[in-house]
């Protein structure tokens, strides 16, 4: 009679295990991720998208170049700090040079230290060509800065500095 309890019980859960295995819960919805705004995509597309007829490149210093291009790579590897520390040691050694400040404002955005990109965006705008690709790309950081703070008027400001960094081309005919 022992025997036959135990063969039960053990029969029973037996089946009770296999059955638990049958039902599985229903798989949870995933839900698609929201799309991520990359805010210094948009500022560098700016830039890109400006075809000025004045595009001011600067001499680069081979050590403030090698800086540069440290700190780019320490940002494509998602080392923002590391890269805002090249920045910064190249800004000691070139402190009113219009581009490293605008990198440096960039990857301030990375760092959601966005007073300080505009600040920087800013800096380097009043030192810059103030047109061409460079004008772009400061303007639209402050547009991103000031869309992020809620102030659209400042924003709309900002989009006709933007626009105001183009310059024309003479017509050839």
């Amino acid at each position: 009679m022992y025997a036959a309890a135990r063969f039960r019980f053990a029969s029973t859960t037996l089946a009770a295990l296999l059955l638990a295995g049958c039902f599985n819960a229903p798989p949870q919805e995933q839900k698609p991720a929201p799309p991520s705004y990359d805010r210094v995509a948009a500022i560098r597309a700016a830039g890109a998208r400006e075809k000025s007829v004045i595009d001011v490149a600067p001499l680069r210093d081979p050590g403030i170049g090698g800086m540069q291009d440290a700190a780019q790579a320490d940002e494509r590897a998602g080392r923002y700090a590391d890269a805002a520390a090249k920045l910064d040691q190249a800004l000691k050694l070139a402190p009113e040079s219009p581009d490293l400040l605008q990198d440096r404002a960039e990857i301030a955005v990375r760092l959601h230290d966005y007073a300080t990109a505009e600040r920087l965006a800013r800096q380097s705008w009043s030192l810059g060509p103030q047109l061409g690709p460079l004008c772009a790309r400061n303007w639209q950081t402050v547009v991103e800065m000031r869309l992020l703070a809620g102030d659209e008027a400042g924003a709309a400001a900002a989009r006709k500095g933007v626009q105001a960094c183009h310059k024309e081309g003479v017509p050839r005919y």
